[in-house]
C-alpha cells in the first residue's frame, strides 16, 4: 500500500489534539501531536510519538521532561500555530507545572519525566512517568479525517 492510503486509514481514527511542550536552555518549545496515549496506571505512564525529522525529538532527549497539553475546542489556533500552519502566531500564554512549561487554559496539562524511549520506524516513542496533572472543565478539540472538529452532544 502507498503512504497516502495508510495516512487516510489512520485518519479514520478520531483523536484529541495535544501540544507537547518542553524547555531547553531557557527556551520553550512546542509541537502539535495527536499520537498520545495512556500506557499504565501503576506506575502512571503516558506515551507520545515524535517523528525523526521533528525538531522536538532532540529537545525532549535533552530536557528529559515534557508536558502533554490536551487542547480545548476553542484552541484550534494554538494547534495550528504549533503545527507551523499559521503565518502569524497568536499570543501564547505559558504557565508552569512541576517546573515544566504548559499551555494555560488547556483541558489538561500532563507533566512527565522521560521514563523510557524506543525507536519504532521513523518515530521515537517517549514513555513518560506522570509527575503532575492540572485539569479544567470544557470540551475537547478533535481531529478526524485530516480536519478539526468538536464534540457534538445529543
Amino acid at each position: 500500500m502507498d503512504d497516502r492510503t495508510f495516512r487516510n486509514a489512520m485518519g479514520k481514527f478520531a483523536t484529541g489534539v495535544t501540544v507537547i511542550t518542553t524547555e531547553v536552555d531557557g527556551d520553550i518549545h512546542g509541537m502539535t501531536a495527536n499520537a498520545f496515549m495512556s500506557v499504565s496506571l501503576n506506575p502512571k505512564l503516558v506515551l507520545v510519538s515524535i517523528g525523526e525529522k521533528a525538531k522536538m525529538l532532540e529537545k525532549i532527549k535533552k530536557s528529559s521532561t515534557y508536558a502533554v497539553n490536551i487542547l480545548a475546542e476553542d484552541q484550534k489556533d494554538l494547534s495550528m500555530a504549533f503545527a507551523g500552519q499559521l503565518q502569524e502566531k497568536p499570543p501564547i500564554q505559558f504557565g508552569r507545572v512541576a517546573g515544566v512549561p504548559v499551555l494555560e487554559n488547556a483541558l489538561a496539562n500532563i507533566v512527565c519525566r522521560v521514563y523510557d524511549q524506543h525507536v519504532a520506524g521513523d518515530h521515537t516513542l517517549f514513555i513518560g512517568e506522570v509527575l503532575d496533572i492540572v485539569m479544567r472543565e470544557g470540551q475537547p478539540l478533535i481531529f478526524f479525517g485530516g480536519r478539526y472538529g468538536k464534540v457534538v452532544s445529543e
